[in-house]
């Protein structure tokens, strides 16, 4: 099927130049590919579709996105370590050979017409070099594609197959594959025919059992019966109600295509517009949310809070009528009018200023404390990291948030202000899941040009989740299904899973974010407690703060004694308690 030199050439490694370069035989490749005829009818307006995975993503988990079992495609035909397949494929292209039509027509007979029709569409899928002949690439992409598409009649509806000869898996197949899924190899085919690099284009797939059925249109409904069951059962996320939306092959180039546009739907240019100039207005323009009591919280600076936290102690205060405490609530009704803005510049009333202010506006209008891990006004701003900055589960919950599970795609993730619910597609999580969604988000950094909405899907999981009790509480509310062994491994999935190629953007996911921040960053509890953390369990700023406090009680009591004679007033409540005794 190929040269030696091809298979020590290409099994030398998956990237870079070759250990064997035959310079001879690359001169004859060029001069043949610039002397053929035709105007690329072919490729012509094909775009690239099967990439190599970026190695940002690569270097993380490198057995996510290289197949361990089996190689389907150019990219990994030659590694040794995969090669003992090539019997499997052998008999299943045996197999496919005997259903071509009419009968006794031959697979060579169909490679030669793809190598003399098909060899430059089927290399325009493909984003690497090709180094080997339209022959050998022609005969490798036959006898992998009888192998899928026998592997896929597993997943085609009863009812939408045709022969009973296309739904059985043969005998030989029998300990790889069985219609229940239990045999271990089905889950390593599966997961290998997942990954990127091991990507074969639909249109091939297509072409390859059109011999096999009585007509095109036959091949054409079997195989969307086929990739639409094999779909239904790899979506992580519960589709509508069960009801899975129409599968059209024909508009994808390949499975995992397919798959990525299932989750994130095709946005039309002017709703993408339309949707970045709201996102841009909304940040420009934004009212102020309502508390949880459904209060709305004043917007004004630190000496406002201050101001009014005064006027309620002295306005209650005034309530309880003359009296000795009515002499020592004095002071406070000049601090209801202190230019507290002023007075945080004199020495020992400046320490005084980042308290209270943290305590008082965090959370009032987005921009409270800067350092906090959930501070939403960041949004406004393009991403400086990879992990969304938010609350993890157990902190909504404790603050009082509803995490509620939506059946949909990834266009179902909002925040409702008014019930303060944050609702999240339900996600299944199994063995195949991480590598689904690692290819997932590789496809989308090469082939996407807008917002990477699935990566920046798997870092609102990364920031959300960040112990097991968080996949707990997820799990009881029916976001998370999970699958996998224990709670510990989906945290381990998600939090290792943040990686991406570039920061990114997403309107829907950034709005939701920014809107459960802004409540999070609002409720008192979350203010105490933050305030509590910086400025009491810090041992130099509670010091700062305490002797800003005397200091400012020590002024207080001096302007007092100042005004009113400290002894006899002292003195006469001596005498009053000494004659009610």
């Amino acid at each position: 099927m190929a040269s030696s030199s091809d298979q020590e050439g290409s099994g030398s490694g998956r990237r870079g130049r070759p250990l064997v370069f035959d310079e001879l035989r690359w001169v004859v490749q060029i001069r043949e590919s610039l002397t053929e005829d035709g105007d690329d009818e072919d490729d012509n307006g094909i775009p690239v579709s099967v990439f190599n995975v970026p190695k940002q993503l690569l270097v993380h988990k490198p057995e996510a996105y290289v197949p361990q079992f089996i190689a389907l495609g150019p990219y990994h035909h030659w590694r040794p370590e995969l090669y003992e397949m090539e019997r499997y494929k052998l008999a299943a292209a045996r197999r496919a050979q005997r259903r071509l039509r009419p009968a006794g027509l031959k697979l060579e007979a169909l490679v030669a017409e793809f190598a003399d029709r098909l060899e430059r569409k089927i290399r325009a899928y493909y984003h690497r070099y090709l180094d080997f002949s339209g022959l050998t690439l022609t005969w490798m992409m036959v006898v992998d594609g009888a192998f899928l598409l026998e592997f896929l009649q597993i997943y085609a509806a009863a009812e939408d197959c045709g022969k009973p000869a296309l739904r059985r898996v043969s005998s030989r197949m029998a300990h790889l594959v069985d219609f229940a899924g239990r045999k271990s190899a089905h889950g390593l085919i599966l997961r290998d025919m997942l990954m990127l690099e091991n990507q074969i284009p639909l249109f091939l797939l297509r072409k390859i059992l059109e011999p096999q059925c009585a007509s095109a249109d036959e091949a054409g409904v079997l195989l969307t019966s086929m990739v639409t069951g094999l779909v239904k059962e790899l979506c992580p996320f519960k589709m509508m109600d069960g009801a899975f939306p129409a599968v059209d092959v024909a508009k994808y180039a390949h499975l995992l295509e397919l798959l990525y546009y299932l989750l994130v739907p095709k946005p039309s240019a002017e709703d993408t517009t339309a949707e970045a100039q709201d996102h841009d207005e909304n940040y420009d323009i934004e009212e102020q949310p309502a508390d949880g009591d459904g209060e709305e919280k004043p917007s004004g600076g630190g000496s406002e809070y201050v101001s009014q936290l005064f006027a309620a102690l002295w306005g209650l205060a005034s309530k309880l009528g003359k009296g000795p405490l009515h002499y020592v609530m004095r002071p406070i009704a000049f601090a209801v009018k202190a230019p507290w803005k002023m007075l945080t510049v004199v020495p020992g009333m400046s320490g005084m200023k980042h308290p209270v202010e943290s305590f008082f506006m965090s959370g009032a209008d987005g921009r409270g404390d800067p350092s906090s891990s959930s501070t939403a006004g960041h949004l406004s701003r393009p991403p400086l990291i990879e992990e969304i900055m938010v609350p993890s589960v157990s902190e909504l919950v404790n603050a009082g948030v509803q995490i509620a599970a939506t059946t949909g795609d990834l266009s179902t993730i909002c925040f409702d202000c008014k019930t303060a619910t944050l609702h999240l597609p339900v996600v299944t999580l199994d063995g195949n899941t991480e590598v689904m969604i690692r290819n997932l988000v590789a496809y989308e950094s090469s082939a996407a040009s807008g917002p990477l909405v699935l990566t920046r899907y798997t870092e609102l999981m990364n920031g959300i989740i960040d112990t097991d009790a968080d996949v707990a509480l997820l799990r009881q509310r029916g976001v998370v299904l999970n699958r996998l062994k224990s709670d510990g491994e989906v945290t381990k999935l998600w939090n290792s899973m943040s990686r991406s190629t570039r920061l990114t953007k997403v309107p829907a996911v950034d709005r939701a974010v920014e809107e459960m921040n802004r409540y999070y960053d609002g409720r008192w509890r979350v203010k105490t407690k933050r305030f509590m953390r910086r400025y009491v369990f810090s041992s130099w700023q509670l010091l700062t703060f305490l002797a800003a406090i005397m200091m400012l009680l020590l002024t207080t009591l001096q302007a007092f004694c100042s005004v009113y004679t400290c002894s006899r007033w002292f003195g006469a409540v001596t005498v009053t308690a000494a004659s009610g005794e």
